[in-house]
C-alpha cells in the first residue's frame, strides 16, 4: 500500500563555542578609558597648585576669555594663563596680579652674587690664614732654635688677618735697651718666619710697640720713634729672609698707645712686634680702596679668643682630630695663585 504521508526533515542551527559576538569589546574599552581619564583627571587635581586650579576653573567657565588672553592651555608650559579683565565674559573673574614686583631687578641680582661671591672668597681666605698658622706652628716645633722662645711667639686669628706677635721676656729682650738694634736670636726668629709667610700672596703689616716707660733720652727722640724703628728693624731683618719688599703694605710705631697688658703698663710683654699676614679685606682698608676710615690693626677682636703661646693654639685638622702634615699644608698653601685666586683645577685634583 502506498505510504502518502509527508517527510517532515528538522535542521538544528549550531554556533560555535564561546562565540558570542563583539559588541561587548567595544564597550569594555569605552570603560577602560574613561577610567584612565577618571584617574587622570584626579592626578592632576592631587599635584596642581591652588593657583592652576583656580585657572583650570576659569578656563571652564570662560574658555574664550583664556584663549585671547595668553597660552590657549591649561597647563602650564611656560607662562600660566590669566584671563583678560577686558574680554572675559564672566565678571567673577579677576586678572591675577603680575609679579613684576617681587623680582629681583638684574642690578640688586648683581649685587646678591658679589656678596655671595665675597663671603666664599672670605672663607676661602681665612681658611688659608690657618693653614699659614699651622705650618708657622709646625715650624716653631720642629726648629730647635725657634722652640726655645715659643712663650714669647703668640699665634691669633684675627678679623684682619692672621697676627705674629713676638714679645720680650724679663730676661730675653728682643732689642738692646733703648735701641732698635735686634738681637741675634730675634733676627733668627724673624728669618725662619719670613721663608714660611711668603709662600701665601697677602701682604703684611709691621707695628712696633713699647711699654709705658719714659724713654730716657734726647728729648726730641721718644717711644714714638724708638716703636717706629724697631718695626723697620723686623722689616729689614724679613727681607733679608727674602720676603718681597712690595708685599709689605704698612710699617707703623704705636708707642704704648696699644698695650698688650693693660693692667700692668711695665709687663715686658707691652715690648713687642705685632707683624699681621692681612685679609684682602683689611688690605683694601689701609691702601684706602674701600672707602672705610683706616684703623690699628691692634684693636681688633681676635676671632675667636684672645692670643695664645705658640703651641697651644687650635689648628685646622685632616678630619680626624690630628694636625695636617707639613707636605699637605704647603700642598694646599699651594692652590693659590700670586694674586691670591683658589686654583680651582689644582683643588678639584687634590679632592
Amino acid at each position: 500500500m502506498d505510504n502518502n504521508q509527508p517527510i517532515i526533515i528538522k535542521r538544528v542551527k549550531r554556533y560555535a563555542a564561546g562565540h558570542h559576538g563583539g559588541s561587548w569589546k567595544i564597550a569594555f574599552a569605552d570603560f577602560a578609558t574613561a577610567m584612565m581619564a577618571f584617574f587622570l583627571v584626579l592626578w592632576l587635581l592631587s599635584s596642581a597648585t591652588p593657583e592652576q586650579k583656580k585657572a583650570i576653573s576659569g578656563y571652564f567657565q570662560d574658555p574664550i576669555g583664556f584663549t585671547e588672553s595668553a597660552s590657549p592651555y591649561v597647563i602650564d608650559l611656560g607662562g600660566t594663563p590669566t584671563p583678560a579683565p577686558d574680554k572675559t565674559l564672566n565678571p567673577q573673574i579677576q586678572a591675577q596680579p603680575e609679579a613684576d614686583e617681587t623680582r629681583i631687578s638684574p642690578q640688586d641680582e648683581a649685587k646678591v652674587n658679589a656678596d655671595q661671591a665675597e663671603n666664599i672668597a672670605e672663607k676661602i681666605e681665612h681658611e688659608r690664614l690657618e693653614l699659614l698658622l699651622q705650618e708657622l706652628q709646625n715650624k716653631v716645633d720642629e726648629n730647635p732654635t725657634l722652640k726655645r722662645f715659643k712663650d714669647q711667639i703668640l699665634f691669633e686669628i684675627t678679623q684682619d688677618g692672621l697676627r705674629i706677635q713676638i714679645v720680650d721676656s724679663e730676661n730675653r729682650p728682643m732689642f738692646d735697651l733703648g735701641s732698635a738694634r735686634l738681637q741675634p736670636y730675634f733676627e733668627d726668629i724673624l728669618l725662619a718666619m719670613a721663608e714660611t709667610i711668603r709662600q701665601v700672596p697677602n701682604k703684611i703689616s709691621i707695628s712696633g710697640h713699647t711699654d709705658a716707660k719714659p724713654y730716657a733720652g734726647n728729648g726730641d727722640f721718644g717711644n714714638w720713634e724708638l716703636s717706629a724703628n724697631r718695626a723697620n728693624a723686623a722689616r729689614r731683618a724679613l727681607e733679608a729672609g727674602g720676603y718681597p719688599e712690595n708685599q709689605i703694605a704698612r710699617v707703623v710705631g704705636y708707642a704704648s698707645s696699644a698695650l698688650f697688658d693693660r693692667d700692668k703698663p711695665l709687663n715686658p710683654v707691652n715690648r713687642r712686634i705685632d707683624i699681621i699676614v692681612l685679609t684682602k679685606k683689611a688690605q683694601r682698608a689701609i691702601e684706602g680702596q674701600d672707602g672705610r676710615a683706616d684703623k690699628p690693626q691692634d684693636g681688633t677682636a681676635p676671632v675667636p679668643g684672645s692670643a695664645a703661646p705658640a703651641g697651644a693654639l687650635a689648628q685646622p685638622s685632616n678630619g680626624q682630630g690630628e694636625p695636617l702634615p707639613p707636605d699637605q699644608l704647603k700642598q694646599k698653601l699651594n692652590l693659590f695663585d700670586d694674586g691670591g685666586t683658589l686654583k680651582l683645577d689644582e683643588l678639584n685634583r687634590q679632592q
